[in-house]
């Protein structure tokens, strides 16, 4: 299956990469590497044989290092800012919002995004929750648990038709609304948002510890692929 069998015009993957990614206390984070690359370097990898370009926004003043397959802009102070910037750099019909930081995307789920995409506009990868959920009380102490019934932990890739999405963002500027991530926008006013089944592999690099798993997971990674 490819990309043109699922939709029709041209498809761009966006990468929010301005952020600081001060809980792993390692500079800039897009640039850490796992296994000999860097987040980036493998967020980009995974996406650009599915797309027509991949767009990056980095800080003011950093640039792409050679051999990623992308284009750059300057990203925005704030993760909603940088896509929005993203937006208005691309003319595609068709975007995929990533995160830098969930360097191990399988190529199936790629596919399944974008057929979903292609169906309903808007669509995000997740994940059934498979913990127990408390909610803690004073001191953290256990408090009232929470059912996890029907709750998904959202993922990224998530894909949109490209003037929906612009037009959420336009609407939450105007209201200064802030989400933390572009699904909730479409959501927000009214949109549908189909939930594509993910993959636990598409973890987010946020803490030491999730850098210590990403690194061990990419010696396997790297042999499947």
């Amino acid at each position: 299956m490819t990309r043109a069998c699922l939709l029709s015009g041209t498809t761009a993957a966006l990468i929010p990469a301005a952020g600081s990614g001060t809980r792993l206390g390692l500079g800039f984070k897009a640039f850490v590497e796992v296994g000999g690359l860097s987040l980036l370097a493998r967020s980009v990898a995974a996406l650009a044989p599915h797309v027509d370009e991949v767009l990056v926004a980095l800080p003011e003043g950093m640039e792409l290092p050679a051999g990623i397959n992308a284009r750059a802009i300057v990203g925005g102070e704030t993760r909603q800012d940088s896509v929005g910037r993203l937006l208005r750099a691309t003319v595609a019909d068709t975007v995929l919002i990533h995160d830098a930081a969930r360097p191990f995307l399988p190529a199936n789920i790629i596919y399944a995004l974008l057929e979903a995409v292609a169906e309903t506009g808007a669509a995000t990868v997740a994940l059934p929750v498979a913990d127990t959920l408390v909610q803690a009380g004073a001191g953290e102490m256990w408090g009232a648990s929470v059912s996890r019934e029907g709750l998904w932990a959202v993922q990224t890739p998530q894909g949109f038709r490209r003037e929906l999405l612009l037009e959420a963002h336009e609407r939450a500027s105007a209201d200064g609304h802030a989400a933390t991530d572009d699904a909730g926008l479409v959501a927000r006013q009214g949109g549908q948002v189909r939930l594509v089944r993910g993959d636990a592999r598409l973890f987010k690099v946020t803490t030491p510890g999730d850098l210590a798993l990403a690194q061990a997971l990419a010696q396997v990674w790297d042999g499947m692929v």
